[in-house]
């Protein structure tokens, strides 16, 4: 029977409340066997959980053997928690009912609150604040209810609770959807997978996914958790959630969808309309070993491969398998999966030959071919096969590939692949390229031992991918730079301000910055603009100036190599185009030419909403957007990890003295990038962008200047 144990921890009472509690309480429920609201008792009951159970409904004495109470109040023992059946109408007084008898949370099913509109959403909202008010947890609404697999606790109404659960496994699930959390659960079992802990959140009235997820960290049980998010809105609270898992040596698995195109087209920047709208959250994944994945099915297989396998301490996969083609096949998808897969040492390809027939191969796939299993001893073979790869230093896991290797003779080579698992120190995944008919024996022998059974190479391609170790190569987590910012950080702040609204000019946080720039004269008629193009010497350039003009080039508003005889003509051409697009123009800007270079774009985003700012660089110019050729960090950056930025361009070699170009001046570049980086982490609050573009590189020892700035924020 489950046991029920006490927690202690920093997240101790909501842990208890949700997934420990030592009695229930069932408001609402139905005395129908067909009814939704019957199944949690039925459930509970078949789990045999340990705690008391407490059917409320003033219309039964009785139910399954159970005394039914006509309220809460009437139970006259503790509840730990509630769950609410009830309709919508009637939610707010069961949440107030429940803070009377002291119970610590609510599991709330009923839908009807904020999806619907209006009245919906003002409904939700008065069930928060009676949340609050009663000292209350809320799961829900419009939720499908909670898991504990390890104490029968199973409160949920999904049909994909009507199968027993596999035992736990130390993965747990927490998502938003009640519709996906129960497809998850169904599939998990599905593939024996046993969800230790399950919780489907909803609309988050109070309890957010990660807040559920963040308790869940604090079980010795969960070594995994599962995530399906559908939007995150508190940036800190998910930086701090992933900073716990990875202190504590857990792993975060996350689905998130609405990752749509439509915030990119309303950035104002180059740089917003390429990173898309969760940057912040890749990156904040990235650093602390968040494995972000793709669909449902992906989720699962990256969750069971984590709690079946030892970890793996490298990423290099030695292949078994028998068919030659199918090993090809397989070495290409780990290939795009990052994983190598090294050749065999000498020592290990000759101790290969015992086993391996003259017409299979040793190197790296294996093949053992087919005929391996027509020996006498041939399933055992195969078991010594694994193994002797598994002893091989040049991979850090093996990856055994069948093909139709059916009925009893796939059950025998799942024995020996099993066995040779035990000692081979390693991890050892399967790819069964057979319809799962004719292998029913041999996945019944894999699933029995916990082990996942992948329907495709491609598909234990991406999940080795995702598990393996990942260096962080380009020092993401939080490093501060050991430079201070140039000024003071106040000022440059409110410099940033005053520019954003346009009553300051870039020129200015360029230099406050320590960025070089261009001469520049702002020309109020054609006259100015003509004695400041002879006063500068040579060829100018002539921009519309507007501070509404994200990108002058757009309208034609920017001018190259004009001559300081033809400045006024330009003026006033440049000053008609922008009159004819309504644009309100304060005049134009009047540059000295810059020496032709490697221009790069070197861009600053802050969303204000929790997540940290981040830096951006790429090869840049107008065309930019073509090439999207752009590396993202969180910011502040040090220059070690600046130039390692630069390094990761596919157009690096442009700065690195590509068919002997001269080699630009890298360190002036690198310089930029860790301005800007400092620049906008003092902008955690606010939304904010900052860019240059381009940022114009000379060769080595001629420094790097600004040519033009965009800085847009909200007001403060």
């Amino acid at each position: 029977m489950p046991q029920t144990r006490p927690v202690t921890s920093a997240e101790g009472d909501l842990l208890a409340a949700l997934f420990h509690p030592r009695s229930i309480a069932i408001v609402g429920i139905s005395g129908k066997e067909v009814s939704l609201t019957s199944r949690p008792l039925q459930y509970l009951l078949r789990s045999e959980f340990a705690g008391a159970l407490y059917p409320v409904n003033p219309n039964y004495e009785e139910l399954r053997g159970l005394k039914c109470y006509p309220s809460l109040a009437s139970i006259g023992a503790p509840v730990d928690l509630v769950l609410s059946m009830v309709p919508a109408a009637g939610v707010v007084d069961v949440v107030r009912q429940a803070g009377e008898v002291a119970a610590k949370a609510v599991v709330v099913f009923a839908s009807g609150f904020a999806e619907i509109g209006p009245d919906g959403a003002a409904l939700q909202q008065e069930l928060a604040e009676a949340a609050r008010a009663a000292n209350v947890r809320v799961l829900g609404p419009n939720c499908q209810g909670v898991i504990n697999n390890e104490t029968g606790l199973i409160g949920t109404f999904t049909g994909a609770a009507d199968r027993p659960l596999p035992p736990p496994s130390g993965v747990a699930y927490v998502g938003q959807s009640g519709a996906i959390g129960g497809s998850v659960l169904d599939l998990s079992t599905e593939m024996g997978l046993g969800l230790t802990a399950w919780a489907s959140t909803g609309n988050q009235a109070d309890l957010s996914l990660v807040e559920v997820a963040t308790a869940l960290l604090d079980d010795d049980g969960v070594r995994v958790v599962l995530l399906y998010a559908e939007g995150i809105t508190d940036g800190a609270s998910f930086v701090a959630l992933a900073a716990k898992a990875h202190s504590r040596g857990k792993r975060l698995v996350m689905l998130r969808s609405g990752r749509s195109s439509v915030g990119r087209k309303a950035a104002a920047s180059h740089t917003g309309a390429m990173l898309g709208d969760d940057i912040s959250l890749v990156l904040t994944a990235q650093a602390y070993g968040v494995i972000l994945v793709d669909d449902v099915d992906e989720l699962l297989a990256v969750g069971a491969a984590l709690a079946s396998t030892t970890p793996m301490v490298g990423r290099r996969v030695g292949i078994v398998t028998t068919s030659g083609g199918a090993g090809i096949l397989a070495a290409d998808h780990f290939e795009l999966n990052g994983i190598g897969v090294p050749e065999l040492a000498e020592v290990t390809q000759t101790a290969l030959e015992i086993d391996v027939p003259d017409f299979g191969a040793t190197s790296n796939p294996v093949d053992v071919t087919a005929q391996i299993l027509n020996k006498p001893n041939g399933t055992a073979a195969f078991g010594e096969v694994c193994k002797t790869v598994a002893r091989d230093e040049s991979v850090d896991a093996v990856c055994v590939v069948l093909t139709m290797v059916t009925g009893e003779r796939g059950a025998r080579l799942a024995d020996a692949v099993v066995e040779a698992s035990r000692t081979a120190g390693k991890p050892v995944f399967v790819s069964w390229l057979a319809g799962r008919e004719q292998t029913t024996e041999g996945r019944a022998v894999y699933r029995e031992h916990g082990f996942p059974v992948f329907a495709s190479v491609g598909d234990v391609a991406r999940t080795i991918g995702h598990i393996a170790p990942t260096a962080n190569d380009l020092g993401v987590r939080a490093v501060k730079s050991a430079r201070e910012p140039e000024g003071n950080a106040g000022e440059l702040r409110a410099l940033t301000e005053a520019c954003a609204a346009g009553d300051a000019e870039s020129e200015d946080l360029l230099d406050a910055l320590g960025i070089a720039r261009p001469r520049s004269v702002l020309a109020r008629n054609a006259a100015e603009a003509a004695q400041a193009a002879a006063e500068m010497g040579g060829q100018v350039v002539l921009k519309v100036h507007a501070p509404d003009l994200a990108h002058k080039s757009d309208v034609g508003g920017v001018v190259l190599g004009v001559a300081a005889e033809d400045s006024g003509v330009e003026y006033d051409r440049l000053m008609g185009i922008a009159a004819a697009n309504g644009i309100d123009a304060a005049g134009v800007l009047v540059q000295e030419m810059i020496p032709t270079g490697v221009e790069l774009i070197v861009g600053a985003t802050s969303t204000g909403d929790g997540f940290p700012a981040t830096v951006t660089v790429g090869i840049g110019g107008v065309t930019t957007e073509i090439y999207q050729d752009v590396i993202s960090q969180i910011a502040p950056v040090t220059a070690e990890v600046a130039r390692r930025m630069l390094e990761k361009l596919r157009g690096w070699p442009l700065l690195d003295g590509f068919r002997g170009a001269p080699v630009a001046d890298i360190e002036s570049a690198v310089d930029a990038i860790v301005a800007v980086g400092r620049l906008i982490e003092q902008f955690a609050d606010r939304v904010i962008e900052f860019e240059i573009n381009p940022l114009i590189v000379a060769p080595k020892g001629r420094g790097a200047c600004a040519v033009d700035v965009l800085i847009s924020a909200t007001p403060a």
